[in-house]
């Protein structure tokens, strides 16, 4: 544990420093004046995914509300480190921000990481629906308390995920043996392992070396994250299993969110708020074409009988003690209505 602090410290006082000084390599902006509170956003994908055009969003919101008092610098491609590095940084105060699934999470606030669980819900509505329930903002809070992080926004949709192969994939079985890359969550985990592959925890930046290589035989994503990565030039098939239907957060250290003004804190929440949306809008407008293009580039892309995936992956909720969790979710969604 005393390392762990002591990483933390030390990717803290690194990234501060590279915050203020640094405008080299890949930075997307240019680094504002030293009187600006400077928020350093980091994404592990690349500037070709939608999710990047809702972060220069959120940069250019924030930046113009706070009349220059609040600076943001986006880092693509994990350049300050992988999502749980970062999530790290985070919880020991430093002004960094990740944008990161439930599943990462789940292990701050147990129940944050139903939201990458298989087949939770039917489609973006309800999705949307459940991350600005009063059931959300409890597992916000949870994670406030336990782990010093913030959800400034969790409006993130990224896609469905699907099966990345290197043959065709009808049911569960034909998994079996198959190295697939996944997100090193525990729900994300038991998944895969469900499903009947072998889950293979990597972090994205290293999946096209992988799958080059072999060390991986396939994995899982959404189209939009496929096509930025460029993988159809490492894989041959995506089977359209839709078994997770991916949103994510822009999270931040609570010590640097609770350092700002009442007034400030209100304008990056809903700063935070709109830059998903115009991120998660791109992502459908995107899907259609980037599908015929993943096709057009020699990927066969099928739709398997969901059903098979949906009974192969229920025992995940009992696994991992979401069963009446699930539940109170389905119970919530019901009483909204929420439009199919």
């Amino acid at each position: 544990m005393a390392n762990k602090r002591s990483r933390c410290i030390v990717f803290t006082a690194l990234w501060l420093t590279i915050g203020a000084l640094s405008a080299q390599g890949n930075l997307v902006a240019d680094v504002p004046s030293k009187q600006a509170n400077v928020l350093n956003v980091v994404t592990s994908l690349s500037s070709s995914d939608p999710m990047f055009a809702g972060l220069q969003r959120f940069k250019t919101l924030v930046e113009a509300r706070s009349g220059g008092r609040l600076a943001i610098n986006i880092f693509v491609g994990s350049q300050l480190g992988n999502d749980d590095d970062i999530l790290e940084q985070a919880m020991a105060g430093a002004a960094i921000a990740v944008l990161v699934d439930g599943g990462r999470l789940s292990v701050y606030s147990h129940e944050l990481g139903i939201l990458g669980a298989p087949y939770l819900v039917n489609n973006i509505n309800e999705l949307r629906a459940l991350v600005g329930s009063p059931l959300f903002e409890q597992w916000n809070r949870k994670l406030q308390d336990s782990a010093n992080l913030r959800v400034l926004a969790f409006n993130w949709w990224q896609g469905a995920r699907h099966l990345l192969t290197q043959q065709p994939v009808t049911q569960p079985r034909d998994l079996s043996g198959v190295r697939l890359r996944t997100i090193s969550a525990p729900v994300w985990i038991s998944t895969i392992d469900a499903m009947g592959a072998t889950p293979t925890p990597l972090s994205w930046s290293e999946v096209y070396s992988a799958l080059q290589q072999r060390v991986i035989d396939g994995g899982e994503a959404q189209l939009a994250a496929v096509w930025g990565a460029r993988l159809y030039e490492v894989i041959s098939h995506v089977t359209k299993t839709g078994h997770i239907q991916l949103i994510s957060g822009l999270v931040t250290s609570d010590d640097w969110f609770t350092a700002l003004t009442p007034t400030e804190q209100d304008m990056i929440i809903q700063a935070a708020i709109e830059a998903g949306d115009h991120a998660s809008q791109k992502v459908l407008a995107a899907e259609r074409n980037i599908e015929q293009s993943l096709a057009d580039a020699g990927v066969s892309i099928t739709t398997p009988d969901i059903q098979l995936f949906i009974d192969a992956t229920e025992p995940v909720y009992e696994r991992l003690g979401y069963t009446r969790l699930r539940e109170e979710v389905r119970d919530f969604l019901s009483k909204q209505g929420t439009p199919q």
